[in-house]
């Protein structure tokens, strides 16, 4: 559940930053309610198999190993040059989300087989593929779509899939 609550909250901080013009409003403050009461959904359910795993004793798997080290420390140096990249090639500053969104979709693909856990490869090809159309969108026109298609978009993703694999969670240890 510790990375479905890693997940969840960064979900709400793509949604959160993102939701923008050219939306209205009402729409982003909605977004940003609805992003928050799921990151809030999924908080509730890592208190709650926290909670039943220390009283039955179940043993703990250790997610965030060398492996996942190497990962994240890859994905930060490529982030991070990427951004300089884009900016060299002269694209507008929303690519930085299309690229963002496409390196935290890699990160979850290459952490599958690391954790063993080919679920999370599904989120991660959506966010690569968000990503990548945020990226193609970005020296066009609808360039002010960049934020919603990589950055909203993407958090409404992880927030689904935290969701429901956390109510999976919640559910399977009650049963």
């Amino acid at each position: 559940m510790t990375g479905l609550l890693v997940g969840a909250i960064f979900g709400a901080v793509f949604v959160v930053v993102n939701a923008q013009s050219p939306l209205n409003t009402v729409t982003v403050n909605l977004l940003r309610v609805a992003a928050c009461l799921g990151a809030a959904s999924v908080i509730a359910m890592w208190f709650a198999t926290a909670r039943k795993a220390q009283s039955t004793g179940d043993p703990r798997r250790n997610m965030f190993g060398r492996g996942y080290l190497i990962i994240v420390a890859a994905e930060a140096i490529l982030l991070f040059g990427g951004v300089r990249v884009l900016a060299a090639w002269g694209l507008p500053e929303q690519a930085n989300v299309g690229w963002v969104a496409f390196g935290v979709g890699v990160h979850f693909i290459a952490l599958a087989p690391i954790w063993k856990d080919w679920s999370i490869a599904v989120p991660g090809a959506a966010l690569t593929l968000l990503g990548a159309a945020g990226l193609v969108l970005a020296p066009t026109a609808a360039v002010a779509w960049v934020p919603f298609v990589s950055g909203v978009l993407s958090g409404v993703v992880l927030l689904s899939g935290t969701i429901t694999f956390g109510w999976r969670a919640v559910t399977a240890r009650t049963t």
